[in-house]
């Protein structure tokens, strides 16, 4: 039985409160899935649909293909357990794989710990069937094996991504507080931009916002960035099927006539690292970047778009009482020049976004990374309107 051509359980992972822009872009490729939780959803495929997953996802974290679920007690169950599965159609004897796990065992301390019983498991297994032992090592760059362990339960997996997908490849230079590409793309997806109007990101910092755009437009995949995956060291891979994928990302990426992202940043530093990256995607063609001040950015009249700005939040990079005067004039610039288009603040700051003086139509919870985030979401009416539609916050 090939595990390539057979249908099994999988586990698509992402990182808290990305799973409706996750279950989105899995319907969007043609899965079912049968489950959604906080981190992520569940379908049924083969590994050869984890590699399609794989190379399409912008939201995800970890593609796992469940190998086999049973009860633990201890570590010594995991060990037998494991030690009776046939590891040796799976893994290359002569080859490298990595542990990593997600333990909540009464019996257990440190997860490091079921990892190395893991480890013996397959490698012990591997020698009385091969005669060969597997390196082993922390670097995800090969084969990698998950275990899943709450209480008395435990599930293990083949993770066919190895190193997270949430991070799409092409940025090198990160700057100062960067947003996650799967954050930003998710809180694009969140948006209601139309992906052909104009998308204006004042504050771009390394440009990640903008970049993520331009690729989301162009239906340009994170496959194109990445030439590494943990399906590509199981037995039994088959490249052709890997190269057949990724071929099917060149040919589906569009043109869009007229597209104008504009990025803008008051440091050159920042100006400069987003040019770079932005040339890494692919895309350093499509988006209009500026050293300026954020009230100074180009928008586009008359017509409607986006503008997107993800603000300091005031706890690892400003000073509070600097940024209310930001805010506030953020929520100027939004008034006076960017009307007729729908306004975005993604901040970890809700009393810092009061500041800005207009009423939110929607605020979407996200995390960027543990800090508990909002994006906040403004109509911009273009001419005069009921000064009621945009009234100050004042709850």
């Amino acid at each position: 039985m090939s595990l390539y051509t057979t249908k099994g359980a999988i586990t698509v992972t992402c990182n808290k409160r990305l799973t409706p822009f996750l279950e989105q872009e899995v319907k969007e490729l043609g899965f079912v899935p049968e489950e959604t939780f906080v981190t992520g959803v569940r379908l049924n495929g083969t590994i050869n649909d984890c590699i399609r997953l794989n190379l399409n996802l912008r939201c995800a974290s970890q593609v796992l293909y469940s190998l086999k679920k049973f009860e633990a007690r201890d570590a010594d169950d995991i060990y037998r357990e494991l030690k009776s599965y046939p590891w040796e159609t799976l893994l290359k004897p002569d080859g490298y794989f990595s542990i990593t796990s997600n333990v909540l065992n009464e019996t257990i301390n440190n997860s490091m710990f079921a990892n190395l019983r893991v480890k013996d498991a397959i490698v012990d297994r591997l020698r009385e069937k091969t005669g060969k032992r597997p390196s082993t090592g922390a670097e995800l760059s090969g084969a990698v094996v998950n275990l899943f362990w709450k209480n008395e339960q435990a599930e293990v997996f083949v993770d066919t991504s190895g190193e997270s997908l949430a991070r799409h490849g092409y940025r090198k230079i990160p700057g100062r507080a960067p947003m996650l590409e799967a954050l930003a793309a998710s809180t694009i997806l969140a948006s209601r931009w139309d992906r052909k109007s104009p998308f204006i990101n004042p504050m771009c910092g390394s440009g990640t916002v903008a970049i993520e755009a331009a690729l989301i437009a162009t239906n340009s995949r994170p496959g194109l960035f990445r030439s590494n995956y943990g399906f590509m060291h199981l037995a039994g891979y088959n490249d052709a099927v890997y190269q057949e994928e990724r071929g099917k990302l060149e040919k589906q990426i569009m043109a869009v006539p007229g597209l104008k992202i504009i990025a803008t940043d008051l440091s050159e530093q920042a100006v400069s690292n987003a040019r770079k990256n932005a040339r890494a995607a692919g895309v350093d063609d499509l988006i209009e970047f500026k050293v300026c001040d954020f009230a100074a950015s180009p928008v586009p009249q008359p017509g409607t778009g986006v503008v997107f700005m993800n603000p300091e939040y005031g706890l690892r990079l400003g000073e509070i009482s600097a940024l209310e005067e930001t805010y506030a004039r953020i929520g100027d610039f939004m008034k006076q020049k960017c009307g007729g288009y729908f306004g975005y603040i993604f901040t970890g700051n809700l009393d810092l976004a009061k500041k800005i003086g207009l009423k939110a139509k929607r605020r979407i919870e996200f995390y960027n990374s543990t800090l508990d985030c909002r994006l906040l979401e403004y109509e911009l009416y273009a001419g005069t309107r009921d000064p009621r539609k945009q009234q100050a916050v004042t709850e």
